[in-house]
């Protein structure tokens, strides 16, 4: 599991099995001295050799409890950095992961992963550093010396320790199946409550609240009842081993008081006997209990490992763009003749698209719902690799060029417009991690946004809650452009983010850009002609197809698709 010797430190195992060592070694000499005191003291009547003897178990017990803190302290330490370096691996994995991939798995059962999986395999980690080798070196150590003490009684344990396994082999195979479960039904749970929360808004819309109430009651009680039957199970380790070790030592009473009467056994060693026997079947508790663990943690381990094991689609080449390379060259995108399928997908997404844009230009891109338009966004970003035919930045090939080189040459705006807890300033410098205030109120000045941060009672402080939902889809929008313009990349893609603006504001927003974005290219997806009949070059889609190319004055005079657009979004005679 996770190739344990490569996670722990062997500095921290072996201190934890040194102090286990030291505290095993501690416990098993107290019975004995017990025993001692017994036969040796109170049979004599030697005060002196009491007193002794009581102080030397004083100063193991002493010595037991430090080494007890000390190693629990190393496992807790070590566990907790083991699940702080899976989290972290699970994070940087899915960060470097392809869209594809991502969606594979699914974002509930991604938080699942990192959090409750983690903290199982995190438990079974500190089990293992405590009791899997606390239990066996005390079992061993309990059997020997229960045997030193008298060999003929040490026979019971024959009995005794094959019924307590066989007893716990049934509970953990009717246990295990069950806690197997409980992770799937995890993850089950967290996607609906995560669905309920991200669409609050629309459940209550469509006053869907009671059939969500009841779709998260079932899989709640589903959960629950998997639980319970799981818990119920294993509430019958204790009354077991009770039971066992009740049974046992009634045999070593009534065995050991007849060797007691017959002068064979001193009492001493009988109440050392006792003690020993009880730390032998706790031993077997103890490790059935972990046993009991493991096969959870083995189910969010494979989980885990299946994040930690994907490769993304998309790999990196070995090519980056340096300083003098930029400034000797315009920036260039190209595509040519790129199409690009889905996972699966029986066709094409967007087919033969093929077009040059040079700095200074503005492409824009539009087309009917489902057209292809945001996959050739992702394309330009190397979200996804054309599945045929390459996308060209600045004359080389994206799939030749380092992911962080691409991207710190392009400022991208998504469809959805997401902005992240924190304040204005720090979703600014997002785009530019050193920008100043003046460069950060003038990207807000381009973007339209500049007049409401002003008369926010904060301005740049004012505080921006998960996803900018304490603002208007309109200022979340123009708050993204603006840190998209305050990166000052050599492209610009906009991936249908005007669509929440007024005419107006979208008119004066695109005004503003175009005497900022002189020098490099910019590349508009949008849905409405107003939008994009400025652009050097409006490609037009129809089911991933290019149907149409040219300016807005060479589309309206013979391309149908163009036309139907414009049609549907104005009145008659307006689109003259």
């Amino acid at each position: 599991m996770f190739e344990l010797g490569k996670r722990i430190s062997w500095k921290a195992f072996l201190g934890s099995v040194l102090f286990i060592i030291v505290q095993v070694f501690a416990e098993l000499n107290l019975p004995n001295m017990t025993s001692n005191i017994i036969n040796n003291g109170i049979a004599t009547g030697d005060i002196s050799y009491i007193w002794n003897t009581g102080f030397r178990m004083l100063l193991l017990t002493g010595i037991t409890i430090v080494a007890a803190i000390i190693g629990v302290h190393i496992s807790a330490k070590e566990s907790q950095r083991v699940g702080l370096q899976i989290r972290g691996d699970i994070y940087r994995k899915v960060m470097y992961l392809s869209k594809d991939k991502v969606n594979s798995i699914g974002a509930a059962s991604l938080i699942t992963r990192s959090t409750n999986d983690v903290e199982q395999v995190q438990m079974v980690f500190m089990m293992f550093l405590r009791m899997m080798m606390f239990a066996p070196i005390m079992g061993i150590g309990a059997a020997v010396l229960s045997y030193t003490q008298n060999p003929e009684l040490a026979r019971i344990f024959f009995v005794s320790v094959p019924i307590l396994i066989f007893l716990l082999f049934i509970i953990m195979r009717s246990a295990i199946p069950l806690f197997k479960l409980i992770q799937k039904k995890t993850d089950r749970l967290n996607l609906i409550f995560r669905e309920g929360l991200t669409g609050v808004r629309v459940i209550r819309a469509f006053n869907k609240s009671t059939y969500e109430e009841e779709r998260f009651a079932e899989a709640n009680e589903d959960f629950m009842q998997n639980n319970v039957k799981a818990m119920s199970i294993m509430s019958l380790l204790m009354p077991i081993m009770t039971l066992v070790l009740s049974g046992t030592n009634i045999s070593i009473i009534l065995i050991g008081g007849e060797y007691i009467a017959i002068g064979n056994m001193p009492v001493g060693n009988l109440v050392a006997f006792i003690n020993y026997s009880a730390m032998l079947l706790f031993s077997f508790m103890m490790m059935s209990m972990i046993l009991t663990m493991v096969p959870r943690a083995q189910v969010s381990a494979a989980r885990i490992n299946e994040v930690l094991n994907l490769e993304s689609t998309i790999q990196d080449g070995d090519h980056l763009f340096d300083e003098a390379e930029l400034q000797n060259e315009s920036s260039q995108l190209a595509f040519d003749h790129v199409t690009y399928y889905f996972p699966n997908a029986e066709r094409p997404v967007v087919d033969d698209i093929d077009f040059s844009m040079k700095a200074g230009q503005t492409l824009a891109i539009i087309g009917g719902t489902g057209s292809g338009k945001s996959t050739i966004a992702n394309l330009i970003m190397r979200f996804y690799d054309s599945t045929s035919g390459n996308v060209y930045l600045n004359g080389i090939n994206v799939k030749e060029l380092n992911q962080f080189n691409i991207r710190e040459r392009i400022a991208y705006v998504p469809q959805k417009a997401n902005l992240f807890s924190g304040t204005i300033r720090s979703n600014m410098l997002f785009g530019k991690k050193d920008a100043t205030d003046d460069e950060i109120w003038q990207a807000l000045k381009i973007a339209q946004a500049k007049d409401f941060v002003e008369g926010l009672e904060l301005g740049l402080e004012s505080p921006v809650e998960q996803g900018g939902t304490n603002f208007s889809g309109g200022q979340r929008q123009r708050l993204c452009i603006a840190r998209a313009i305050i990166k000052e990349p050599d492209v610009y893609v906009f991936d249908d983010s005007f669509s929440a603006l007024d005419f107006k504001t979208d008119a004066a927003l695109r005004h503003a850009l175009k005497d900022e974005t002189e020098d490099a290219i910019v590349v508009i997806v949008a849905q409405r002609i107003s939008t994009v009949m400025d652009a050097d070059l409006i490609v037009v889609l129809d089911n991933g197809k290019v149907v149409g190319k040219g300016t807005h004055e060479s589309l309206i005079k013979d391309n149908e698709t163009y036309l139907e657009i414009m049609n549907s979004q104005f009145k008659e005679g307006e689109n003259e």
